[in-house]
């Protein structure tokens, strides 16, 4: 059966209704938050003609929220960090050495990544607990205890990321690199990964966001000392309803529609320049 030369792979308009109207039904609920920042009342409801900014002011001038915000920045940028060192350490090392041990190193590697969430708190919880008498600077409650749990669960991820980056790049040119004199670590630092710094970049921004948002960890492993964004956030749910809450969930769903639509924009102009060369 020949295929038909006029036919295209493009959706119908039935289909394309279909995928709008879904994608619609998913957002309801995100774009209900909007107008519910706006709420004049000290409690979650609609605005009623009594449209105010308050509770985005509570945010800039709360010093709860101020250093809850200030707190998750810098946590998200240490365990981005960190996590980002480690998966180029490791993925490098997978990259040049394959054995049965690479391969059973890089399943304890992503142990945290197929382990529920709980298991890997629960964890978490009892090992930073006993660290309070040995060290304290990342024992329970403890910034430092955070980073390195955030650390732990962002680490398998910013690795696959980097993997993905590696797997795009030939061999080849580091053995160039090598036959033509350069030493290992010359080959790495400029060969290998000047190609791979998308995918370093890619890495720092997964393990930034994931840490950005962890709550169930943060949850088992803080009391009182460390409130992170996220905490604050369930403190505001589960005591007492603060529409600060939905004022910050604009601004992040904001901030997401924005890096979304600047990524797309930089892939779009990185193809039309591809197009054009």
């Amino acid at each position: 059966m020949s295929a038909n030369p006029n036919s295209t792979d493009k959706p119908g308009r039935v289909s394309a209704a279909i995928v709008y109207l879904t994608i619609v039904f998913l957002l309801m609920p995100l774009l209900a938050i909007i107008p519910v920042s706006f709420t004049g009342t000290r409690y979650l409801s609609m605005p009623r003609g009594n449209w105010s900014l308050r509770h985005y002011e509570a945010l800039l001038t709360n010093p709860i929220w101020l250093d809850s915000i200030k707190l998750s920045l810098g946590i998200a940028v240490a365990s981005a960090a960190i996590s980002t060192i480690l998966a180029v350490m490791f993925g490098l090392g997978l990259w040049y050495v394959r054995n049965r041990f690479s391969t059973m190193l890089a399943a304890l590697v992503f142990l945290p990544m197929v382990m529920p969430p709980v298991v890997s708190a629960i964890i978490l919880y009892f090992f930073e607990t006993s660290l309070i008498d040995v060290a304290p600077w990342i024992g329970f409650d403890s910034v430092g205890g955070v980073i390195l749990a955030h650390v732990v669960v962002a680490t398998p991820f910013a690795l696959v990321t980097f993997m993905v980056a590696l797997s795009q790049i030939d061999k080849r040119i580091d053995m160039a690199a090598r036959g033509l004199g350069a030493s290992l670590w010359q080959s790495i630092f400029w060969v290998v990964l000047p190609n791979a710094k998308f995918g370093i970049l890619s890495a720092a921004f997964f393990a930034f966001i994931l840490s950005w948002e962890e709550i169930s960890v943060t949850l088992f492993i803080t009391s009182f000392n460390v409130i992170t964004l996220p905490r604050q956030m369930w403190n505001g749910m589960r005591d007492n309803v603060d529409p600060a809450i939905a004022a910050i969930s604009v601004i992040l769903i904001s901030l997401t529609v924005i890096g979304i639509l600047v990524r797309n924009l930089w892939d779009w102009q990185r193809a039309r320049a591809l197009a054009k060369a």
